[in-house]
């Protein structure tokens, strides 16, 4: 009889039509989900052109929930990436439809960017079904809830036209003429304007945007704010895209525009009264002695 080897391997499982593997390449291990997941399409996670950083920027817009916040600096302190990374990176996806950023003020004044977040650019977006109304029970009247700042949804939503138009517009502040500006006052706000581009690339002006803008930035310095002032007044929370720096510096200049100092208050200094030993008679003067009348009359009279 024939002795069993119990060395021999044992034999490969059979292999299942349709699941071969291929010779190179990526070789995909997908499971099935069945929450928490976003339907995203290649037309993003395989764009040609949008950088690695504004294809990851954009799927992870996409699985924002409705109202959650998206602006440069929340975005900053969720990833390692720069603040000037990420501004590009949005940049991208707006250039390429997927992203839409607009500024609209609310009834109460205040002024909100609303971003938009489009799934799929140039597609006409499904209208939202219409629920079948409900009987409620009669309540209290509730307050309305504050408008969202921003909609990262995957449907636009659209500011109402008819709202926009009923809001009066702001004057704009005008700028203020420096009161006796020094040619060296003059040279450092020339210098302080044309040196913004080196840490801030979008605040890039032409020679004569700088020669128009130093008198209001001289106005500064005469009011005693410190050049790091002013700088960091111009350069933050600057907005993106920025079409026009020199607008947007123009209005800053005159819209920030600190008060003057107070002046130092002038100690006056009071003539203490005295008692006219000839007339008894009070006047007014540094060091005791006789009153006006007396000197004039060139006599003093005695006292008995």
């Amino acid at each position: 009889m024939d002795t069993q080897q119990i060395s021999v391997p044992s034999h490969a499982p059979s292999r299942v039509p349709g699941s071969a593997a291929p010779s190179s390449g990526v070789v995909h291990i997908n499971s099935r989900h069945t929450s928490r997941f976003t339907v995203v399409g290649n037309h993003l996670a395989q764009h040609r052109e949008l950088s690695l950083l504004a294809i990851g920027l954009g799927l992870h817009i996409q699985s924002l929930p409705a109202g959650a916040k998206v602006g440069i600096k929340v975005l900053a302190e969720r990833f390692p990436d720069s603040e000037a990374r990420i501004a590009a990176a949005l940049r991208e996806l707006e250039a390429h439809g997927y992203l839409r950023r607009t500024r609209e003020r609310l009834p109460d004044g205040r002024v909100i960017t609303r971003t938009c977040s489009y799934n799929q650019p140039g597609a006409t977006p499904h209208a939202p079904t219409t629920p079948k109304p409900q009987p409620r029970p009669r309540s209290r009247p509730r307050r309305p809830a504050p408008a969202p700042e921003t909609c990262a949804a995957l449907k636009p939503t659209v500011a109402s036209p008819t709202l926009v138009a009923q809001l009066p517009a702001l004057p704009a502040a005008p700028l203020q003429e420096p009161h006796a500006p020094s040619a060296e006052l003059l040279r450092t706000a020339a210098d302080l304007l044309a040196d913004l581009r080196r840490d801030t690339p979008q605040l890039v002006l032409s020679e004569r945007d700088v020669d128009l803008l130093s008198p209001a930035v001289t106005v500064w310095l005469e009011r005693e704010a410190a050049p790091g002032t002013i700088r960091r007044a111009l350069t933050a929370d600057l907005p993106t895209p920025l079409r026009h720096p020199a607008k947007l510096l123009k209005h800053r200049l005159a819209a920030l525009l600190p008060p003057p100092l107070a002046l130092t208050p002038v100690h006056r200094v009071v003539t203490p009264f005295q008692t006219c030993d000839g007339r008894e008679r009070a006047f007014r003067s540094l060091s005791p002695g006789h009153c006006r009348d007396c000197r004039t009359d060139g006599h003093h009279p005695l006292t008995v």
